[in-house]
């Protein structure tokens, strides 16, 4: 009887301080609650008290905007993408970021020189910028080919979350340059001084040529493998055809050597279809570094005009005009509260 008296007595103690520590959650998520309901109901009468003000400013802050909008010339944006070729990505970047700080900056005549166009031109452009451009299908066929070109041991080393870790804007294989201008016509004008720009550097040009002799050499070579295979598959075609026209009382059919024959014939075949893939692989190669830009979606030759409600000052002036007198006011509120600390507290 004590043992079970004694076990009941712990199971009650052990139920008391569970409801004791349950009593004090509640209580401290009741506080929790009625403070944030406190906040609330002060926010309230805060804005209650200066709701003629706040609607002023917004008044105010929309006349304005609407004033500024009405000024101000129409934003045209218009993009192209691009693929880099010889490491040129890093370069075409530089380029970009260069153009842009010259148009933020109202330099038209630096602007103009660099973009082949005219100074007038020039200043249409607001805005210059480039991002990567690519899915997860690219990056999947990209971590393939990276993988390929390293050997056994760092094979294993990489996986293709560390590949994605690493992977940043200038690993991309296609990149979009925007332009936003007030002008719908001006980015299609700059596009070839913007290729241009990466094709004529000394550096790039040169990797090209070595590359166009390299795709020279290796279709050398490939085209002669296929002609001795050619010539190897005629000797063998011409031998058939001579152990075809002996009289019958002279064949001497030896299954060994007949055996070699066709195995040798099949290995043939099996390098010419090996060829053949080389070949076609060569040949997207060489189209695909024909350049040192290709371009893939060229810019149009007209801009598509920006309507984006959100960004217009209309909406943008108003909110500014809001959060600075909300804050000014908190500012003052919180500056009485100070003052008046002492006196509340004694």
């Amino acid at each position: 009887m004590k043992e079970n008296t004694s076990e009941e007595i712990d199971l009650g103690e052990l139920f008391r301080l569970i409801g004791n520590v349950l009593n004090r959650c509640i209580k401290f998520i009741d506080k929790i609650f009625k403070n944030l309901f406190h906040l609330f109901i002060l926010f309230l009468k805060f804005i209650r008290t200066h709701f003629l003000k706040f609607v002023t400013v917004t008044f105010i802050g929309v006349i304005i905007g609407g004033y500024l909008d009405y000024r101000s010339l129409p934003i045209y944006k218009s993009s192209m993408i691009i693929e880099p070729n010889f490491n040129s990505v890093q370069q075409l970047y530089n380029n970009i970021e260069f153009y842009n700080q010259l148009a933020e900056h109202q330099e038209s005549k630096a602007l103009s020189e660099a973009l082949q166009v005219s100074e007038n031109e020039a200043s249409y452009i607001k805005k210059v910028t480039i991002e990567s451009f690519s899915d997860e299908t690219q990056r999947i066929k990209q971590f393939s080919e990276f993988i390929s070109g390293l050997d056994s041991i760092s094979q294993k080393q990489v996986d293709y979350e560390y590949y994605l870790k690493n992977f940043n804007d200038i690993n991309a294989k296609f990149h979009r340059i925007q332009i936003e201008a007030t002008s719908p016509e001006i980015a299609k004008r700059c596009q070839k001084a913007i290729v241009t720009s990466i094709e004529n550097n000394e550096y790039f040009r040169l990797q090209k040529e070595i590359n166009e002799r390299n795709i020279a050499l290796k279709d050398s070579v490939i085209g002669t493998q296929q002609e001795e295979i050619n010539d190897l598959q005629a000797f063998y075609k011409k031998i058939k055809i001579m152990e075809a026209q002996k009289p019958d009382g002279t064949t001497n059919i030896n299954l060994a050597e007949n055996q070699s024959d066709q195995v040798s014939e099949i290995e043939l075949l099996d390098q010419a279809g090996k060829l053949k893939d080389e070949k076609i692989e060569l040949n997207n190669e060489k189209a695909n570094t024909k350049n040192t830009i290709n371009i893939i979606s060229e810019f149009p030759n007209k801009g598509a005009l920006v309507n984006d409600f959100m960004n217009k000052k209309i909406v943008l002036i108003p909110i500014v005009f809001v959060t600075i007198l909300f804050l000014t006011l908190i500012l003052i509120s919180l500056n009485k509260y100070l003052m008046n600390y002492d006196k509340l507290n004694t």
